[in-house]
C-alpha cells in the first residue's frame, strides 16, 4: 500500500486490510513505510517507467530540466498511474513470496513432549 498512488490515505487503507485480513497490524504499518522521503524519488521513477509498458505507442519520457511545473507533468499522469499501481501489486506479490520462502527456511521445530 505504500506505492499505490493514494497519498495521505495509504496508512489508513493499509490499516483497513489489516482489519479484514486479520495481520499483525503493526507490521503492515511498518511495511506500508516504503514510500518514506528518501524512496520517493526512486518509487516516481520506477512506477512512471513501468507504467510506460502500459502505454505502448503513447510512452512518453518527461525531459528532467529545471523548470519542472505541474503544468508539464501532467500529460503524464496517466502512464504514472498505471504504473504505481503495477509496481504496488507486483512489490507485493514478491515481498509476500520473499517473507514466506524465509519463513518456510529458517522454520523452528516444536517439539512436543508429554510426560
Amino acid at each position: 500500500m505504500g506505492i499505490v498512488p493514494i497519498w495521505g490515505f495509504q496508512l489508513i487503507v493499509a490499516f483497513s486490510l489489516a482489519m479484514l485480513f486479520r495481520l499483525n497490524k503493526a507490521l503492515v504499518i511498518l511495511a506500508a513505510h516504503i514510500s518514506f522521503a528518501p524512496m520517493i524519488p526512486l518509487v516516481i521513477f520506477l512506477s512512471y517507467k513501468v507504467g510506460g509498458y502500459w502505454m505502448g505507442d503513447k510512452n512518453t519520457a518527461i525531459p528532467f530540466t529545471g523548470n519542472m511545473t505541474i503544468k508539464s507533468i501532467s500529460p503524464h499522469m496517466e502512464q504514472y498511474l498505471y504504473g504505481s499501481i503495477s509496481l504496488a501489486i507486483v512489490a507485493g506479490i514478491t515481498a509476500g513470496l520473499l517473507t514466506f520462502a524465509l519463513l518456510k527456511i529458517f522454520k523452528k521445530e516444536v517439539v512436543i513432549t508429554t510426560t
